[in-house]
């Protein structure tokens, strides 16, 4: 498993990150034969939010009881869980209040039944956000031991600057929507200055440049999604030509297609985290296995055209 040093904390993270999004429905054993077989591959880094489940903390309380952790075990992981949304019978709210963060930490810290979290993302940007309020929860987390780093997702480079003038914290990740044929970020940037192209239009304000720049890494979320929601590309029939190239790549490699579609995230010089959502042990080993894939820079393009991207 491919491992680097995440910019701006003490830690050592893995290229691939389990998501524990659709574990509510599963049992205490069939969730601690997922995580053994995660550790087992190198995956020791594990994704929540205080909304997976349905009702609030329901993935997280699931993932405490189920595995009950040990001092030495829960030091031997790195816990990441997320906060902001509201879910509610009007619909979805975003929520960056000082008091909505300090009680979702809480609702979080006792539902993942440990004494801190190793990163808080802010989940979805609050357009009511105040950076004062959200500065004063992070102040008053972070001296208390409940929250050692902090970071973002789904958040704009301008959004960003703008926590940036009260959060005394660097922000170290930003978790965002990021796949071979889900890459406005990346495809963009190729297409600069080719105005009559629907992908030089820049809808990312420049992501990918700026973390980079900032030392922000970048979660790739929905690593094999198309889209349009219509489903995994990987042995998608209506994708042929891109299929193609994954199962040849595949066989060369010696792995199977997925294993290909996570090394081109994995493969990209921003030293992005590959977050997958999967409950198959199987499927896991195989997103693991393409972390250890480099590939060639006429592979990556290849792949990156055979996806429907403009190359000029």
């Amino acid at each position: 498993m491919k491992t680097f040093k995440l910019p701006g904390t003490k830690l050592t993270v893995p290229a691939v990150v389990a998501g524990m999004m659709r574990i509510g429905e599963m049992s205490d054993q069939d969730i601690r034969k997922l995580v053994s077989a995660a550790i087992s591959d190198g995956i020791y880094f594990f994704d929540h939010a205080d909304i997976y489940g349905g009702d609030m903390h329901v993935c997280e309380a699931r993932f405490g009881g189920a595995l009950k952790l040990t001092s030495s075990q829960r030091e031997s992981m790195i816990l990441q869980t997320k906060c902001g949304i509201v879910p509610g019978p009007r619909g979805t709210r975003f929520d960056f209040s000082y008091e909505h963060i300090m009680e979702a930490v809480d609702g979080s810290l006792a539902a993942l039944r440990t004494d801190y979290i190793d990163i808080l993302l802010l989940h979805r940007p609050d357009a009511l956000v105040e950076p004062a309020e959200v500065a004063r929860a992070f102040d008053e987390l972070y001296d208390a031991g409940k929250v050692h780093w902090f970071g973002v997702s789904n958040f704009t480079p301008g959004q960003i600057r703008l926590l940036q003038q009260e959060v005394r914290q660097p922000l170290v990740a930003n978790q965002v929507q990021l796949s071979l044929t889900h890459c406005p970020a990346i495809a963009q940037g190729i297409a600069a200055n080719m105005s009559w192209e629907d992908q030089a239009i820049d809808r990312d304000t420049g992501l990918v440049d700026f973390c980079r720049r900032k030392g922000i890494t970048l979660q790739a979320w929905s690593p094999f999604q198309n889209p349009d929601w219509t489903g995994t590309f990987v042995g998608n029939p209506d994708q042929p030509e891109l299929n193609a190239v994954l199962d040849r790549l595949a066989g060369e490699y010696k792995v199977t297609p997925t294993s290909i579609a996570t090394a081109w995230l994995t493969r990209h010089p921003a030293q992005m985290q590959v977050v997958t959502g999967t409950t198959n042990p199987v499927r896991l080993h195989q997103i693991a296995q393409g972390s250890d894939i480099v590939l060639t820079r006429e592979q990556w393009y290849e792949l990156f055209e055979a996806a429907g991207h403009l190359m000029p």
